[in-house]
């Protein structure tokens, strides 16, 4: 699963597991054998590993779809196609792992699709966004017709994609696309340090807020509090929770109380 296949990198330094997409000359550009490495890095992730910090190799996060393997593709292709990089990337999403995104340059089409699976993204300031699809003759197959529509709202997917509009990276920040906006050229190191943070959580804890979460946010109301009472229950019976608790209470704990 380590190494360098397929144009990813998969290397694991410490608890942080680096996934770096490696095909600049074609601007990251998605093609179906990277589908099938990104899955198999995440159906054989290592046991030590804590977090994801997904980055990318270049000027591109990545300029979605590679269009150039688009063209042979029969309609039941296109269907299972699609199903390919939706069960790749609800892979990467409900894995338990947290990914954080380092985002620059292009943002677009399947790139977008990518980007949003990570759990926190971290944009510099010459990204931008976009959905180009069908000036192409396509739709949107990687998931963002649910991704993009919760974060945008349907409404301003809609508009986006008639428009072909481009949000750029302090708008795309201001709406949600990416979470934090840092200076051109930080994006990783910065995405480097939360990751290291995120480490430093209980494995528990992470799993259920990259995991339980997403769930509950299908769910009724009532199912969701129940869901949440539940996940309640568990991470609070885990070992690592008393330890923690006794530090805090001790004053040995010395993280401000919002951090």
């Amino acid at each position: 699963m380590l190494g360098i296949e397929d144009h990813i990198e998969a290397r694991l330094e410490g608890p942080i597991l680096h996934v770096t997409l490696r095909r600049p000359d074609k601007h990251n550009a998605i093609n179906d054998a990277m589908i099938a490495r990104l899955n198999r890095i995440w159906a054989d992730l290592p046991d030590t590993a804590r977090v994801v910090l997904l980055t990318s190799e270049g000027k591109t996060f990545c300029a979605g779809l590679d269009l150039s393997e688009q063209a042979a593709r029969s309609p039941f292709g296109a269907v299972q196609h699609s199903h390919s990089w939706h069960e790749c990337f609800r892979r990467i999403q409900l894995s338990g792992l947290p990914v954080v995104a380092a985002l620059k340059g292009p943002v677009v089409g399947g790139g977008l699709e990518l980007a949003l699976v990570g759990h926190v993204r971290v944009a510099d300031r010459t990204s931008y966004y976009a959905l180009p699809e069908v000036k192409h003759g396509f739709f949107v197959g990687g998931g963002a017709s649910v991704r993009v529509s919760r974060v945008l709202t349907t409404s301003r997917m809609i508009e986006m994609m008639l428009t072909s509009r481009v949000y750029d990276a302090e708008e795309g920040n201001r709406l949600g696309l990416s979470h934090y906006l840092v200076d051109e050229g930080t994006a990783e190191s910065f995405a480097l340090e939360l990751a290291k943070k995120i480490a430093g959580n209980t494995p528990e804890g992470n799993f259920a807020i990259t995991v339980a979460l997403q769930h509950i946010e299908d769910m009724p109301a009532d199912a969701g509090h129940f869901t949440e009472a539940l996940m309640e229950g568990v991470i609070q019976s885990t070992p690592g929770l008393l330890p923690r608790l006794e530090a805090f209470l001790s004053g040995r704990h010395k993280t401000k109380l919002a951090e």
